[in-house]
């Protein structure tokens, strides 16, 4: 069993989390995951065969409670709102409907997206505590 920690008591904001993904999920690593929600898939697409090998992957998110609320409404709002000022990178239509639904209360936040990342990886044992 390959064993990872997040420390949601060390999470102010979006890039803190990844430089915890990062410290965790990119220990024999020479390079980096960029703080990207795909980045992020792609790296548990490596522990998912890492665990179907026989090595289990468990990822233990401490305090996972004060994470949900630094990577709630006010980042989401700010991280769609850059990604509206980059209008040719994005899907400016999808982004504006992504943030007229986290400001109606029906959007999902940062910390909602992240865990359907993890929901998407199965053999990874995501332990929320």
């Amino acid at each position: 069993m390959t064993g990872y920690r997040i420390d949601g008591e060390d999470v102010g904001g979006i890039a803190d989390l990844y430089e915890q993904f990062n410290r965790e999920f990119m220990r024999d690593e020479d390079w980096e995951m960029g703080t990207s929600l795909d980045a992020l898939n792609d790296v548990l697409h490596r522990l998912d065969t890492e665990s179907r090998d026989g090595d289990q992957a468990v990822v233990v998110w401490h305090d996972h409670a004060r994470s949900r609320e630094v990577l709630g409404f006010e980042a989401t709002q700010r991280w769609l709102l850059d990604k509206l000022a980059q209008p040719h990178a994005y899907d400016e239509a999808r982004i504006m409907s992504d943030l007229d639904a986290l400001r109606a209360g029906t959007g999902k936040t940062y910390f909602d997206l992240v865990l359907e990342v993890f929901a998407d990886h199965p053999l990874i044992d995501l332990q929320l505590r």
